[in-house]
């Protein structure tokens, strides 16, 4: 119980001396403008990783503490490192060097280890983590919130130097173009192929792929940031290059993989149904309704319609277990975690279905 506590104090801590330490270079009508401005590509990213998600939605818990994972401690190691390597930098190489080599060398290194490092954790720490889609839905949210502190210190930095712009300086509506608008996914695509080699490791049964999966999706993200990186030093034709022929058609190649993914969850999922209900751990008349999201977004909606809140809740507490059954159940059950982790479902489940249908009667009746 103490260590969940800690963690949230150094989490606060963080977070704290970043926004005191961004006050302190920008001000704080600097720092608002970019709070106003980050919340815009940032709520964008995060509704696009919970539709990943959706199938099989990790603990909203876990996936705030990522977030803010990648917004406090992550950032804030990152600044650490970066700060000292640009000074390292300009000592060993001469005044000026040491930029080109924090964004070269330090920045894609440091930062995606540290945002990584929450999905390490996670997998280490937790029996929810099930494969690719999880890797890429942690992965995301704590680059998510990564990008959302380095953005609120870009615009407010924008902001402090020249303003809204007035069209030959670059204020914060450039700013937001550029980092809001052309580029809000390069920090989360740069940490998801690292989520997508733990994901690949998590369930794998080839012990040398446990190691080459993560290690190889770590060096992709730390190469293709540093390919970003040394475009926007560059900038120009160059920049727009690597934009449009690396960056956006590997962005695109990484969302069908995803979808490709989420099809495979639902092949799974309506795979394991129907030996779920001959178990009686669902009743067949639940297997079309489970089989798709419109079904069971359908139910949770009746459900809170003819008996409440509370009830749609119970009901998406049962559609939650079904799914993580289903998952578990393509294992074959071949430890004593995964047995027990089984019936800690079916309890789940049984308590959900209870509890929705009491409070269905008492709606009935009342």
């Amino acid at each position: 119980m103490l260590l969940p506590v800690l963690g949230l104090i150094v989490v606060a801590l963080c977070g704290l001396f970043l926004f005191g330490l961004a006050t302190a270079r920008v001000g704080p009508l600097a720092v608002t403008i970019g709070v106003l401005a980050a919340l815009v590509p940032v709520a964008g990213v995060v509704a696009g990783f919970l539709w990943v998600d959706r199938w099989e939605p990790e603990p909203a818990k876990f996936l705030l503490l990522a977030f803010a994972w990648g917004a406090c401690i992550a950032t804030i190691t990152a600044l650490l490192i970066n700060t000292t390597a640009e000074a390292v930098g300009d000592e060993l190489l001469g005044q000026g060097s040491g930029n080109t080599v924090a964004a070269l060398v330090s920045a894609p290194v440091v930062e995606e280890a540290a945002k990584a490092l929450f999905v390490v954790l996670i997998l280490w720490r937790s029996s929810e983590f099930d494969g690719v889609v999880d890797g890429v839905v942690y992965a995301g949210f704590s680059a998510a919130g990564f990008a959302f502190t380095e953005n609120i210190y870009y615009f407010g930095r924008a902001f402090a130097d020249y303003g809204f712009g007035d069209g030959h300086s670059q204020g914060v509506i450039t700013a937001f173009f550029l980092r809001g608008v052309l580029a809000p996914f390069t920090h989360p695509l740069f940490a998801v192929l690292t989520g997508i080699g733990i994901g690949i490791a998590a369930r794998t049964t080839t012990k040398a792929l446990k190691i080459v999966a993560p290690i190889a999706g770590y060096l992709a993200a730390v190469c293709l940031h540093a390919l970003w990186n040394s475009a926007a030093l560059l900038g120009g034709s160059k920049f727009l290059t690597v934009y449009f022929l690396i960056m956006l058609p590997l962005f695109f190649g990484v969302v069908y993989l995803v979808i490709l993914q989420r099809k495979r969850e639902q092949r799974i999922i309506a795979a394991a149904l129907p030996h779920m209900a001959a178990a009686r751990w669902i009743a067949p008349s639940e297997v079309e309704l489970l089989a798709s999201l419109p079904g069971r977004r359908a139910w949770r909606r009746q459900a809170k319609r003819q008996s409440g809140k509370q009830a749609a809740k119970a009901v998406a507490v049962y559609q939650a277990s079904v799914t993580e059954l289903a998952f578990l159940d393509r294992h074959q059950l071949t430890s004593d975690a995964d047995r027990q982790r089984q019936q800690e479902l079916l309890h789940t489940l049984k308590a959900a279905r209870a509890e929705a249908t009491r409070l269905a009667d008492e709606a009935a009746r009342g």
